[in-house]
């Protein structure tokens, strides 16, 4: 049973490293900056009896994400981490511009060459949870949840995938594109075809959906329809081909191009901009596919979209029934700070800084793993 299971069924409060797998060269200092690195030495031979209290804060309305994480790194690469005291709020928790969301108390030794580890965990976690919470709560505009896939692979590095994946999950996200992305909370990746598929069938949007369909028949079967930037034509086929076993159909056009549909009906142009998956296209298609019986076909769209794109397709009522977001959704755009604020129990921070205490932290019980 994967630990996330465990954790949804209350019988662990946190994950642990066994489920995030950290590099081991963490705890030789490997990814902390050499400031750390001195100043560990130092404590360790002038001030080794130092007792501080480091807490962590950002500056924006956030969802909370990482804490897990950087509670399963303290544990695992501390010294002594027995001995730490820490107290967190919890993945998925909405939080406030400068509130503390933990504290980690011990000698400073201990811990203290963690401090931009952690930092960067619950940067990034937090930022992309945050940011699929927005994108999620602007496809829920018309009362009905549209759900969003996460089809972050392609915008970062292959070994973000399941922390991002994880963090997505925490903001609302059910459905990823991989399987690397799904590993921290138990689910597999979803996906049908991809455009190099169609190119090997020749353009032939039929013919590479007979083929998925016999290859993968317990699947649902959407297909992607833009390869011939033709996205209506090429629709009714497949529907025309399938009928009730056609699930949906997905709309990817580049946004340096205008369909094929603009061009036979260039009357309808003038008003809107053509390009890409644009709103008028896709009423267009829902229309064509109702007119003729289609009306159980969903429409999936993908390419660029972000929470502004989504709010706009929401509030003109198009008939999207589920978005595919990728890179916006993968912006960093929200840093931590770690701060020593109180020495051997007294106040003693930067100036500007100073302990904040939050009655909604809550004391993390040390479990070895």
């Amino acid at each position: 049973m994967k630990e996330i299971e465990q954790k949804l069924k209350g019988k662990i409060n946190r994950l642990t490293n066994k489920t995030f797998k950290f590099d081991e060269r963490v705890g030789e200092g490997w990814f902390s900056a050499v400031y750390f690195l001195k100043t560990k030495e130092i404590a360790e031979k002038k001030l080794p009896n130092n007792h501080v209290t480091m807490q962590f804060f950002q500056k924006n309305d956030a969802v909370l994400c990482g804490t897990d994480e950087a509670i399963a790194l303290v544990h695992t690469f501390a010294e002594n981490p027995e001995e730490l005291e820490i107290h967190s709020l919890k993945d998925g928790d909405r939080i406030e511009p400068f509130e503390t969301v933990m504290t980690i108390s011990g000698p400073y030794q201990y811990f203290g060459f963690l401090e931009g580890i952690i930092d960067g965990i619950l940067s990034r976690r937090t930022s992309v949870a945050t940011n699929v919470y927005n994108v999620v709560k602007a496809a829920r505009f018309s009362g009905k949840q549209k759900p969003i896939i996460f089809m972050g692979d392609r915008d970062d590095h292959f070994t973000q995938q399941a922390g991002d994946g994880y963090a997505a999950f925490i903001g609302g996200s059910t459905a990823q594109a991989t399987h690397a992305m799904s590993e921290w909370w138990g689910k597999k990746g979803m996906g049908t075809m991809p455009h190099a598929m169609i190119q090997m069938f020749r353009g032939d949007v039929v013919a590479a959906s007979v083929a998925y369909k016999e290859t993968f028949p317990e699947d649902d079967l959407v297909t992607l329809v833009d390869y011939n930037n033709d996205v209506i034509t090429d629709s009714l086929k497949v529907a025309r081909k399938f009928g009730k076993e056609l699930s949906g159909v997905r709309v990817d056009t580049s946004r340096t191009l205008v369909d094929k549909y603009f061009l036979r009906n260039h009357h309808l142009m003038g008003t809107f901009d053509p390009r890409g998956v644009n709103p008028e296209l896709i009423f267009a298609l829902r229309k064509a596919l109702d007119d003729e019986g289609f009306q159980h076909v969903d429409i999936v769209v993908s390419g660029g979209f972000c929470e502004e794109r989504i709010s706009y397709f929401e509030k003109r009522g198009v008939p999207v029934d589920m978005y595919g977001v990728g890179s916006s959704l993968l912006k960093i755009n929200i840093g931590f700070t770690g701060d020593n604020v109180l020495l051997n129990g007294t106040p003693s921070a930067k100036e500007g800084r100073r302990y904040r205490p939050n009655p909604r932290l809550e004391k993390v019980v040390y479990e070895e793993s």
